[in-house]
């Protein structure tokens, strides 16, 4: 439990980061403190086997890499939609990290396999989703530059432009005016002609 929920906040504070920096920040380092912590339970107290200190530190390094990678992949593809630039990167980095960290992880697999078929297949993998989200990204159209995500944003532009369409029937009003001197104008002439109602 404690490894989904560091890495849901680890996800949601990497994707809306630049949106308020100082927030989500502190939301990562919640995340990555409460996915460190379910490693320690995992890799040492609940484990009989606890590893040497230098391989605890490996665990510890690839965990809290592993968290970012976790993060950058599921919060990419949730809010691709909002986000598209921006989950266009994270998605292929999040896919190359994820893979790097689980690695290094592993105590029974060996680091070269980052540079073996499977890592050469991680890395055609990464390399197509970044090329093919990019280009769903540039064809997606955000309607009057709103994206479904707004968080609160926009406000002001409906605020304008409700103003802005109130402005036309003002002019409306003024019109009177002139017909009613228009027909001050008639009825004088009629009363010098002598014809006066």
């Amino acid at each position: 439990m404690l490894y989904f929920v560091g890495a849901g906040l680890i996800s949601g504070a990497v994707v809306h980061h630049p949106l308020d920096p100082a927030r989500y920040t502190k939301i990562a380092i919640i995340g990555v403190l409460v996915f460190l912590a379910a490693t320690v339970v995992n890799e040492f107290l609940l484990d009989a086997d606890r590893p040497a200190p230098p391989r605890a530190i490996l665990v510890i390094a690839a965990s809290l890499l592993l968290s970012f990678g976790i993060g950058m992949l599921s919060g990419g593809l949730q809010h691709f939609e909002d986000f598209p630039d921006r989950g266009a990167m994270l998605v292929p980095l999040g896919i190359t990290v994820s893979f790097i960290a689980f690695v290094l992880k592993d105590a029974e697999s060996s680091w070269r396999r980052i540079f073996g078929p499977l890592g050469l297949a991680v890395l055609l993998t990464a390399a197509v989703s970044f090329f093919g989200l990019r280009a769903v990204a540039e064809g997606m159209t955000e309607p009057s530059g709103e994206s479904g995500h707004s968080h609160g944003g926009g406000t002001e532009e409906e605020t304008t432009e409700h103003d802005t369409k109130e402005d036309p029937p003002a002019p409306a009003s003024e019109s009177p005016a002139p017909e009613s001197s228009v027909t001050t104008d008639a009825e004088s002439d009629h009363e010098e002609d002598g014809h006066g109602h």
